[in-house]
């Protein structure tokens, strides 16, 4: 039975206070016995928590306290055990590095597309106004190798930090398309995003929500394989449901 919440969330918003938040947000994950990640910067805050729902509902409700922090989203799927070994807090330069502080998402988002209006483009193979449809992965490679979308553009990244200049190398063939880009939760595609619509790709969105966000709501129409996750599991499938990982024993 799957009775461990998973919950991932991140906002952009500024958080001057990350270092003061630190100790708050370690000590009272640490009460309510979860485990994860959660990441701090000036540009916002990245995380990766699970544990009982009861307790993980009520971090995140505490977490909605705080106004900048109150429409917070948290995307979830379930698991028979506690995917990760300890809980962590760490401050960082960035919550997701690209090493390009001049975007800023805090600062105005991309346009996103619903995980239902893509599912409709890539029916028809295009989108309301007829402009031909591409998805751009930007996950690093190895993510891809474990499943990504049908005919997705992938540029076999090493690190996320890589994609500007991928991009730079690629523009050309992008042009007169609308552009896609998706990740796994929606936060190094929401940068993409930006970094490409200040590139001269006005037709660019972002898949809001990522992939476990499409696959929550489509089932995983037009995707092919499972999707990897930072976290013990490794992959889940279409229906979010972990998948045998010859790493941990069952």
């Amino acid at each position: 039975m799957s009775t461990v919440l998973n919950i991932s969330a991140y906002k952009f918003v500024p958080l001057p206070d990350a270092d003061a938040l630190h100790g708050t947000l370690l000590a009272r994950a640490k009460d309510l016995q979860l485990k994860g990640t959660i990441l701090l910067a000036e540009e916002g805050i990245n995380l990766f928590l699970a544990g009982p729902a009861p307790a993980v509902q009520d971090f995140v409700a505490q977490l909605r306290q705080d106004p900048r922090l109150a429409d917070l989203a948290p995307k979830e799927s379930w698991s028979a055990r506690q995917p990760f070994k300890k809980m962590l807090v760490k401050v960082k330069p960035e919550i997701i590095r690209m090493d390009h502080p001049a975007i800023r998402p805090a600062d105005g988002r991309a346009p996103a597309v619903t995980a239902a209006t893509l599912h409709r483009w890539l029916d028809v193979g295009m989108d309301d106004e007829g402009r031909p449809v591409v998805l751009l992965d930007t996950r690093n490679g190895f993510e891809v190798d474990e499943g990504t979308f049908e005919g997705a553009i992938d540029w076999r990244l090493d690190k996320f930090s890589d994609f500007p200049q991928a991009l730079l190398a690629h523009r050309s063939e992008l042009q007169d398309k609308t552009v896609v880009s998706f990740c796994t939760g929606g936060i190094r595609c929401e940068k993409a995003a930006i970094f490409m619509r200040e590139h001269d790709l006005p037709n660019t969105y972002q898949l809001e929500g990522g992939i476990l966000k499409y696959l929550e709501e489509t089932g995983g129409v037009h995707y092919r394989g499972n999707c990897f996750v930072f976290d013990e599991r490794r992959t889940v499938d279409s229906q979010l449901a972990p998948q045998p990982n010859p790493s941990c024993p069952a």
